[in-house]
């Protein structure tokens, strides 16, 4: 099993980090990606990567944090290229639910993020609430570059995923699935092949059930797995495997 979007910097699994990982792994986790959010993120997750070699990371300014941390394409890339542990770009995207940043500043950084993604030939993890359109508009600019595209914690509608599909984009699902009130996207999550599928905690946020309401972690991750399984109707077996080797050859991993 694969945690593809986690962010271990945050508490409680910052200052927990050995027992987080020793619970991982008994629960059968062989990577796990902790994902950035800031420049403050960012510094701890470059230490994060030492701690474990299953444990790899990421660099990107949430669109939370774009006022901020208003990054150029440059920025980006010179952070990613001085670490081999960093694989990814991200968290970004565009965030029109709340109002924590200017919408024409998510915008410009979500440029920049993907941008700096095609020039590193890196994914980009994709961040998109209550904004469907503007986020495949921007990704759609860049269709004839062929970005690396993850849908992370997907739960757009089975119309966006199609779109999406389009640009070869896979998608992760979060503990959100497990969740009762969660028919329509377990729906669209039957709607994409399983071979564009990932999966992914979220930790320490979103966690799944029988864990909803408390604080999330990696080890977590058989409960969403084991519904992803039972969606796609499939073994757990299948759907690990399956999730699995989609991380590696997104993330060009072995």
């Amino acid at each position: 099993m694969i945690d593809s979007h986690c962010h271990l910097d945050h508490e409680p699994m910052f200052s927990d980090l050995k027992n987080v990982l020793h619970r991982s792994k008994l629960a059968g986790v062989k990577k796990i990606l902790s994902i950035c959010t800031t420049n403050e993120s960012f510094k701890r997750i470059k230490n994060i990567v030492q701690f474990d070699p299953i444990i790899y990371g990421t660099y990107g300014i949430h669109p939370h944090e774009t006022s901020k941390h208003n990054v150029s394409k440059e920025e980006i890339i010179q952070n990613v290229i001085k670490n081999d542990k960093i694989i990814a770009i991200g968290e970004s995207g565009l965030d029109f639910y709340y109002t924590h940043s200017d919408k024409n500043i998510q915008i410009i950084n979500f440029k920049n993020h993907i941008e700096a993604a095609i020039d590193l030939n890196l994914p980009i993890i994709v961040h998109s609430r209550n904004a469907e359109i503007e986020t495949f508009e921007i990704l759609n600019l860049y269709k004839n570059k062929k970005p690396k595209i993850l849908m992370h914690c997907f739960t757009g509608s089975i119309e966006f995923a199609k779109k999406l599909l389009k640009l070869n984009s896979y998608f992760s699902a979060s503990g959100i699935i497990t969740f009762k009130n969660s028919l329509d996207l377990q729906k669209t999550f039957d709607s994409i092949p399983i071979d564009k599928l990932l999966v992914e905690t979220d930790s320490p946020f979103l966690a799944p059930s029988p864990h909803r309401g408390r604080k999330n972690e990696p080890c977590y991750i058989t409960h969403t797995l084991e519904k992803l399984a039972e969606i796609k109707k499939i073994s757990f077996k299948e759907a690990d495997l399956k999730t699995t080797e989609n991380f590696n050859i997104l993330f060009n991993l072995n």
